[in-house]
Parts: structure tokens; sequence; C-alpha cells
């Protein structure tokens, strides 16, 4: 059976083409609507400004302030140390026979603390005193022999030998006796006194400790950098921390600086009529060192510069801000005094966080500022 190929044929549908070309025609238009800004720019009624045209100065508070003389001070902390301090040491060797002062008495110089026994010692003496007078016997004989001529001069001078070794006996006696005598070596307070009736005690053991207060001599470490302002005869003010407060005078500086704080130690003297203040204690040190014209400024004025120097912003005649380098020279509760700044200038007190050096600004007094506070509300 022949059966004949049969050729398959598409018809187009109308539709379908009308769609293509309205798919196509929105395609259009819309490429063009987005374009339409590159080619067709929409008019600007406004002038276009510049940012730096359309800013206004900063506005900024200022406090005016000049320069007043001030009394540099050099400060620091000390301590109270006795005048002398020293160990009461006995100079022979003994049994303690009487204690004459108790611990925390005060006493003279040369007051017998305590006494040793002198038995042996009161024998010494009196054997020495007796080959003292056999001594000075026989010197006398010999002298009388030789001036009748039944005498040598040899005999004589033996004669004078003996008496002066004899006469040295009795005085290393004196000594002996006196050595059994505790006493003090100056004026003070006895601190510490360790001796027991009836105690043996060695010939330099140390049987307590003496202190004079008066006057005190108060300690403290300069820095290198403020030695020069330091001399000997300046007037100091002292502090306790007990809340005395005395005057003194800078009796000593040293010239060699401590290896490890290099720093360098001075001694103020400071009167303590009757032993009032305590060694030992601490206290604050003002010593004046000479004047300055300084300016009295809040701390929260003062501000670093990009290179972290320490500083205060300040308004120039033509409104420009400008930084000054400070050095502050006195520091009080509410503030401090600086140098650095011009004699007179005006220095931002608010709004200094906002400007930098070379700035213009809108510079208003404390009472200005509040003036215009109120106008704008």
């Amino acid at each position: 059976m022949n059966h004949e190929t049969e050729k398959l044929t598409f018809e187009d549908d109308e539709g379908a083409s009308r769609s293509t070309w309205i798919a196509a025609a929105l395609v259009l238009v819309i490429a063009g609507w987005m374009g339409s800004g590159y080619f067709l720019p929409a008019e600007n009624t406004q002038p276009q400004q510049s940012v730096d045209e359309g800013m206004a100065p900063v506005a900024v508070t200022v406090e005016n302030s000049t320069a007043k003389p001030v009394t540099l001070y050099f400060r620091a902390e000390g301590q109270a140390q006795p005048d002398r301090d020293t160990a009461i040491r006995a100079e022979s060797s003994g049994d303690v026979a009487e204690i004459m002062v108790a611990k925390g008495e005060d006493v003279e110089e040369g007051a017998v603390i305590a006494r040793l026994t002198s038995t042996r010692a009161d024998a010494d003496f009196a054997r020495a005193r007796q080959e003292l007078a056999s001594a000075r016997r026989e010197f006398d004989n010999a002298m009388e022999l030789l001036n009748r001529g039944v005498s040598t001069a040899d005999r004589v001078s033996d004669a004078r030998a003996d008496l002066a070794a004899a006469e040295a006996s009795v005085a290393a006696a004196e000594e002996t006796i006196k050595a059994l005598m505790v006493v003090a070596p100056f004026a003070g307070r006895i601190e510490r006194l360790t001796l027991d009736p009836g105690e043996f005690v060695q010939v330099g053991a140390e049987v307590g400790r003496i202190v004079d207060n008066t006057p005190l001599t108060v300690a403290i470490q300069v820095p290198q950098q403020a030695l020069r302002r330091i001399a000997g005869g300046q007037t100091a003010s002292i502090s306790f921390i007990t809340g005395e407060e005395r005057e003194g005078t800078v009796g000593f500086v040293g010239t060699s600086a401590n290896a490890e704080t290099r720093t360098f130690l001075a001694e103020i003297d400071v009167p303590n009529e009757g032993g009032a203040i305590p060694a030992g204690i601490s206290a604050e040190i003002r010593i004046p060192t000479g004047q300055a014209l300084a300016h009295f400024i809040r701390p929260s004025t003062v501000s670093l510069n990009p290179d972290g120097r320490l500083g205060v912003k300040t308004v120039t005649e033509n409104d420009q801000v400008a930084f000054s380098d400070i050095e502050v020279v006195r520091a009080e509760i509410d503030g401090i005094w600086v140098t650095g700044l011009p004699e007179t200038a005006r220095i931002i007190t608010v709004g200094q966080g906002f400007v930098n050096a070379g700035e213009t600004v809108r510079p208003s007094t404390a009472p200005e500022a509040a003036d215009a506070v109120a106008q704008e509300n």
C-alpha cells in the first residue's frame, strides 16, 4: 500500500504577532523615559551654592582674661624626722644596780639613766689612790734628799715616773666608776629602755634609745628639674598630717642625686617647742620660689592640639581661633594658673572642642551668649 507523505505546514496567528509588537514598543518607551534625564535635564530654578558659602561661623563663648602676678610654689610630700636619734649603750660591764628614769621621760644632757654595781671599781679606785699617795711621798723624799745633796737626779726621775703612773691609775679608776653610770648623751626623750634591776650588762651593749625632736627635720625629695629653685635659707610652710602648721627654713640641699629616683635630698628645720609634733609623721611642704605673670583658668578650658601638646584656645582680634601652649605653674581647688598666653586674651570657655586653630568664629561673652539664647527662644 502506497502512503503519500504529507508536508506539515503552520500558519501565523495574528493575535500572537500583535502582542510581540506591543511588548517591544513598551520596552522602547521605558528606555526612553529612563534616559530622558541625560538628554533632557531638568532646569534648576535655584543656583548651586557651595557648602562653605552657606555655613555661618561657629558661635563660641569667650572670657576676657588678664595675666596677674602670682607666687610660684614648690610642693612636695615629706616626713618629719628627729633632730637627733641615737642608741644608748653601756660603757662598762656590770649588774644593773639602779634605774633612774622610765621610758617616755624627758631628760637633760648628762642625766644619769641607770647605775651599774661598783664594788670592784670602788676597790680599784681605793687601791689606785693609795698607790698615788705612796708615789707622791717617794717623790717628795727624793726631791728633799736631792736638795741636801745626798740623792741623785736619777732617783728623782724614777720617783717622778712612778708618781705619773700612779696618777694615771687613779684617773683610769675614776673613769671606770663614771662608766658605771649610763647617762644621756644629749637632752631628749627616752623612747626605749631595756634595763631591769639585777640584769648583767656587757660593755657596749645597747640598753635604750633617746630622741631629740626639738627642732624637727622634715626631709623631702627634690626632682632634678626643680633643683635650681630650692636653696638654703628659703622659708617653707609645713602642714603636718595631724593638723599642725609650722614655718621652717631650708637647711640643707643635696648635691648628689639618688641613683634610683634621680631626686635630691633636702631638709627643712622646723621649730618644735616642747616636742609637741612627733617625729615620723607625714607633712606637706610648700616653698615659695618666685613670681610669674599667669592667667587663672578653669581646667575645662584646657585642650590638646593634634601633636598632643597641652594648651588653650583663644580668639584673636580678627575673630580667628589661636592655640597657645601653656605650662601649669600653680594649682588651686577651683582652677589653675598657667603661663604661655598673651598678657590679655579672649579664652574660649564653651565650644572649644568644635573649632580648630585658624578658623573664623563668632565669639560672645557669657552674658551676651545668654541673651542670644533667650532671643532665639
